[in-house]
């Protein structure tokens, strides 16, 4: 018996066809949209782990800034403090300064050396003062530089030729001004105790 299909079978084809590929543009829209969505959360926690990140970050920042802040201001201080105990170890050193100054000035003066005039200031001293000759105040000059550990860096400022005496017994003189720096008692004690570590007088030519 030969059975035949009377029915449109090209359309039901058709039918089936059209049936599937809407199916699989359905199923390909709902993966698409779980992956969006599943993008869309990852990068929401993504967001959400960076900003709490950041919140603790600023965080520590915020307390290495103060801590930072803080040993600034104990560095400020702890360089007061030294530096005012600097200035009172140098006030209770310098207490014998005058006397020493007035003695070593004293003991390097060389004869026909006289000074008319003395000036101190902090540790700088001008010497006002007149000479029998220029090779005495050369003297004055070498006994400062070498002699002594209280003087430092004589420099001869001014010579100037002049007389003394009553008009018929004139005699000539050498006016000067010299300058010298006083030596801290705590280095010039050190240069004492130790004379190796001073500093060796320069060469004559």
């Amino acid at each position: 018996m030969i059975l035949i299909n009377l029915l449109p079978h090209r359309e039901a084809a058709r039918r089936r066809r059209r049936d599937a590929y809407n199916a699989a543009l359905v199923a390909s829209a709902l993966v698409g949209g779980v992956v969006v969505v599943g993008l869309f959360l990852w990068l929401q926690a993504s967001i959400f782990s960076q900003d709490a990140t950041n919140v603790i970050l600023k965080t520590e920042i915020t307390k290495l800034e103060a801590q930072i802040k803080d040993i600034a201001g104990l560095e400020t201080e702890i360089a007061s403090l030294k530096a005012r105990q600097q200035a009172v170890e140098d006030l209770q050193s310098d207490r014998n300064a005058p006397l020493h100054l007035l003695t070593e000035l004293v003991q390097q003066l060389p004869e026909g050396v006289y000074i008319t005039k003395m000036v101190q200031a902090d540790q700088a001293v001008t010497l006002n003062g007149v000479a029998q000759t220029n090779e005495r105040v050369s003297e004055l000059l070498r006994n400062l530089s070498n002699n002594t550990p209280w003087f430092a860096k004589p420099e001869l400022v001014e010579i100037v030729a002049g007389t003394i005496g009553a008009a018929r017994e004139q005699k000539r003189v050498s006016n000067f001004v010299m300058r010298v720096r006083l030596v801290r008692s705590i280095e010039a004690e050190k240069s004492a105790a130790n004379p190796e570590a001073a500093p060796s007088p320069p060469k004559k030519p």
